[in-house]
């Protein structure tokens, strides 16, 4: 049964979780209706725990939801989608890392990712329609490997071009394609 509810965005950050003007916190102020999932206390890293921070967050929401996330929130989406039943109408995965390949200096190692469970990475096709938005000079991933993983999730590959990481070290604060992307999902 499909609904004519608006849906409900639900923000899945990354690794840095709420970053004040990052383009996610700056679109979720202007949305109607969204939840933003919660930074972790505890397990920073854990895939696991982040998972499940998705999965309550979701659980307290009835009606659609479009689900849009940014870097390591794209793992925590894919990771989710593997294990979990509830319909999504549909994801807006920016800015994927590859965590199979090393990462620049500061970020985690890929040793440390797969002690807390993020890899291997996913590559089952999602169980709802998604918009995999790629950067052409993304430090923590190649366009090539960031097109293989659209490919294997199903999703529709766009390239935006040379916007780094697509956060506010790359320069961004608002990212207004995210609100066509969103139109196109919802």
């Amino acid at each position: 049964m499909t609904s004519s509810l608006p849906p409900t965005v639900v923000m899945v950050p990354g690794l840095r979780d709420h970053v004040e003007d990052h383009w996610q916190t700056i679109l979720a102020r202007k949305l109607p209706k969204v939840r933003v999932v919660p930074p972790l206390e505890h397990d920073k890293l854990s895939c696991v725990a982040r998972i499940e921070a998705l999965d309550q967050a979701l659980a307290s929401i009835t009606g659609p939801v479009v689900l849009v996330s940014h870097s390591a929130g794209v793992m925590i989406t894919v990771h989710w989608a593997l294990h979990h039943q509830r319909e999504i109408k549909g994801a807006l995965l920016a800015a994927p890392p590859d965590f199979e390949s090393p990462l620049p200096d500061g970020s985690p190692t890929m040793d440390v990712l797969g002690q807390h469970g993020w890899l291997p990475t996913p590559r089952t096709r999602l169980p709802f329609p998604s918009i995999v938005a790629a950067s052409t000079n993304d430090p923590l991933a190649r366009i090539d490997a960031v097109t293989q993983l659209a490919n294997a999730w199903g999703s529709r590959l766009v390239n935006v071009g040379a916007v780094g990481h697509l956060n506010p070290a790359s320069g961004f604060g608002e990212w207004l394609r995210a609100a066509e992307f969103l139109n196109e999902l919802g």
